[in-house]
C-alpha cells in the first residue's frame, strides 16, 4: 500500500524553468506508463519509437514533438493534448462578419406550381 503522505505531485507553472517542466512531464509519462503494466520498451515498441527515446522523454531531455505525440498516443494521453493548445473562438472582426449574415426571420415556404397542372382563369 502506497502511503498518500509521501506522494507528491508538482505543479506546472509559467516560473518553473524548460528543464523542469521536461523533467515533471517524463515524470508523469513515466508513473502513466507503469500503471498501464508497460516496459519502455513495450512502449517503444508499440508507439513506432526507440527505446532510448522513451528514456530521454521520461528522464525530462528534450525530444521531437512527433515523438512525444507517438508516446501519447499510446499511453492514451492525446486527447489530453486538446488542452495544451486550446481552439481559440473566432476574432471580434470575424465576429462582425458572421454577425452580419445571421438570419433574421424565416420565411413562409412559398406553393410552388407543379409542372403538370395548368394555369387557368376561374369562373
Amino acid at each position: 500500500m502506497i502511503n498518500s503522505s509521501k506522494v507528491t505531485t508538482m505543479q506546472i507553472n509559467k516560473i518553473m524553468t524548460d528543464e523542469a517542466i521536461l523533467e515533471a512531464l517524463g515524470k508523469r509519462l513515466s508513473r502513466r506508463r507503469i500503471d498501464m503494466q508497460l516496459t519502455q520498451a513495450d512502449l517503444a515498441h508499440e508507439a513506432g519509437v526507440s527505446k532510448r527515446t522513451v528514456e530521454r522523454i521520461e528522464a525530462g531531455y528534450s525530444s521531437q514533438t512527433a515523438n512525444l505525440i507517438r508516446v501519447c498516443r499510446v499511453l492514451d494521453l492525446v486527447s489530453g493534448l486538446e488542452q495544451w493548445i486550446p481552439e481559440t473562438g473566432p476574432s471580434p472582426m470575424e465576429m462582425v462578419k458572421i454577425k452580419g449574415k445571421v438570419r433574421q426571420r424565416a420565411s413562409s415556404k412559398r406553393n410552388k406550381p407543379t409542372p403538370d397542372s395548368t394555369w387557368s382563369w376561374k369562373t
